[in-house]
């Protein structure tokens, strides 16, 4: 029962860091296959960020503006 109660505890810590996003001032040069970066630019009205999902080799990025919570989002800067 000690074993099963100490799982869920480490687990609840685990996830607790995969809630937050972070929102980039620049787009990153290198993004892998369907990984997705928030970045914050003037391309996309106030309220919102472009999000950027990678891509495999032959095809485009994919960049749509969505809105996020306040809560969910911290600013960062990207490393060119």
């Amino acid at each position: 029962m000690r074993i099963l109660a100490s799982v869920v505890v480490v687990s609840c810590f685990v996830a607790l860091p995969c809630s937050a996003q972070t929102i980039l001032k620049s787009e990153p040069l290198m993004l892998a296959p369907y990984e997705v970066a928030f970045v914050k630019d003037a391309s996309c009205p106030s309220g919102k960020v472009l999000k950027v999902t990678g891509a495999i080799r032959g095809l485009h990025r994919r960049k749509a503006c969505v809105a996020l919570a306040g809560e969910q989002a911290s600013l960062a800067t990207a490393t060119p």
